[in-house]
């Protein structure tokens, strides 16, 4: 990392060279900064973005299980009206899996705009815009009881679909590049955390004491509409990413202010110094599209890390066991009056999960997690299929089973709930961030839609063994990991990238052979002619980002 510092002698910084023939910009008697305190600005910044974007994905996972036998009251009441006679069990069903698989549908055609609208729109400006696709979708699903139509509900689930897929590739996109780098994992995992918070609140509205009766199921998405507005009322009052302005707008007093406001400081010259010299490391400043990212070699294994990370993050059998969770829990021997609240529980301790795994993920790191995370899952799977097996011999271990279903979405939520979105933001430097998150986004969401079409087939077939499947995917996620996948925690854009730069058999880029002359301009942000030093005290100004 570069660092500049102004020194208790009229002493120039001086460019030298290191043991592994580079050269690096150097100066002695360093007193190393604290470091930089978390601003409200950021946090509220996170936490406005996260709640209308990743918190409606969340919401929209479980809202419709509850009112799931009203809309299909709806839709054969619609078609005897329509039609005279009432709607076949054929035609139902597939008016209601249609209701709930097009929104997959929805998130792949959101992924596939969100490049395009991150470079013309920036960060803050594509979630905006997001918002009114939230707000539409919540008039049309909220409104489709009483104008007696099935084609109003369709057509927002889909819209809503669309909304979640430029949300979670536009949101990791920006809190990401708002946050320094000792708390972007943290700041990060603000993604997941709001997913949970989605899911449980989806879950509790949906109560039967709640919304969850035939006469109020429409304000369950009406309630779409409240985030949405919320956040398009608060966050056009926080800055857009500093590092957009900076690289794509070339706005640099605008990138300054942004600085200013997330980090609490007005000295932001070592920031604005760091995204410069990530400016010079890339072989272009251009947006790359989609296929030259595939082609590039420089990037390859980063592109495949993020594809087996997301395909994981889908594969892995926590969708399996939200979408089927009553059917799990019903043949786990618990009553059917009580199964709401039971599923009210899951969603508790996924979002508790998520919070701890915000809280320590900046001091174990992003690899470990991931890997303790899909392991333990594993096991558990393990464990689950062994006790689905023998729960008709011993009557206890039902409850054995439930607990390991509390113990896989805990392990899920520890890191491969999260942490997938935040690597996708991490292994990708600027020009190349828009075409990763694309990909990921198109992983994610085509393994989506596979869990929900196959896992039916998958039960069927084996079963209590249908389990073990996923048990598969974690292992030869986690072996994948625990072989390729570097740490990233506390490291720039540009020394994440220089990590993978053996893996990819290309060279190293020297930080002095090819930016010397970048080293030298840019000592004048920090050092103006003529400035002097403080005597008798060292100060260093060193890079949060």
């Amino acid at each position: 990392m570069l660092t500049t510092q102004l020194m208790d002698k009229p002493e120039i910084p001086h460019i030298v060279q290191t043991n592994n023939g580079g050269k690096e910009l150097r100066v002695t008697n360093i007193d190393t900064q604290k470091k930089q305190p978390i601003t409200a600005c950021l946090m509220n910044a996170a936490f406005i973005s996260a709640l209308g974007s990743s918190y409606l994905y969340g919401y929209n996972l479980s809202v419709v299980n509850a009112p799931a036998m009203f809309i299909k009251s709806m839709y054969n009441r619609t078609w005897m009206e329509r039609y005279g006679q009432p709607a076949s069990t054929e035609t139902v069903t597939l008016l209601w899996s249609s209701t709930v698989s097009i929104f997959a549908i929805g998130g792949l055609l959101g992924t596939l705009c969100v490049s395009s609208m991150v470079k013309a729109l920036g960060r803050k400006g594509t979630l905006l815009l997001n918002n009114c696709f939230a707000v539409i979708a919540a008039v049309l699903l909220s409104l489709g009881e009483t104008a007696g139509s099935f084609e109003m509900l369709l057509v927002g689930r889909l819209i809503m679909g669309v909304n979640s897929g430029i949300a979670l590739c536009a949101l990791p996109m920006y809190l990401g590049e708002i946050s320094p780098r000792n708390i972007r994992g943290s700041i990060g995992q603000f993604n997941s955390i709001l997913i949970c918070l989605g899911v449980f609140t989806g879950q509790v509205l949906g109560l039967p004491q709640l919304l969850g009766q035939e006469s109020k199921w429409p304000f369950l998405f009406a309630f779409l509409a409240v985030p949405a507005l919320i956040q398009l009322c608060v966050l056009p009052f926080f800055p857009e990413s500093p590092r957009y302005l900076l690289m794509e707008r070339r706005d640099e007093a605008a990138a300054e202010k942004a600085f200013q406001r997330f980090l609490g400081k007005k000295d932001v010259s070592k920031e604005l110094e760091e995204v410069y010299a990530e400016g010079h490391a890339q072989s272009t400043l251009q947006i790359v599209s989609v296929p030259q990212l595939i082609r590039n070699p420089a990037v390859r294994w980063q592109l495949i890390t993020v594809i087996i990370t997301m395909a994981c993050y889908q594969l892995c059998g926590l969708n399996a066991i939200w979408y089927y969770t009553n059917g799990i829990l019903a043949e786990a021997g618990f009553a059917g009056n009580i199964i709401p609240y039971i599923t009210l529980s899951t969603g508790a301790v996924e979002t508790l999960a998520a919070i701890v795994s915000g809280l320590v993920i900046e001091r174990i790191g992003r690899r470990p997690l991931l890997i303790f995370g899909f392991s333990t899952m594993a096991v558990c799977f393990g464990f689950l299929t062994v006790f689905l097996n023998l729960q008709d011999r011993v009557s206890w271990f039902s409850y054995l089973s439930y607990v390991c279903i509390l113990a896989v979405i805990a392990c899920f939520c520890s890191g491969p709930g999260g942490i997938p979105f935040v690597l996708t933001g991490e292994l990708f430097e600027q020009s190349y961030r828009p075409a990763a998150f694309m990909i990921a986004g198109l992983v994610n969401w085509l393994s989506n839609f596979a869990v929900g079409l196959l896992f039916p087939f998958i039960q069927a077939a084996l079963q209590t063994y249908a389990f073990l499947v996923f048990a598969g995917v974690c292992i030869l996620g986690a072996a994948y990991l625990y072989a390729v996948l570097p740490e990233t925690k506390n490291k720039t854009f540009v020394e994440i990238s220089r990590s993978f730069a053996k893996i990819n058999k290309v060279p190293i880029q020297s930080p002095g052979d090819a930016r010397e002359l970048e080293l030298q301009g840019e000592l004048s942000l920090a050092i103006q002619p003529g400035q002097g030093s403080p005597k008798g005290k060292v100060t260093e100004m060193e890079s949060s980002f």
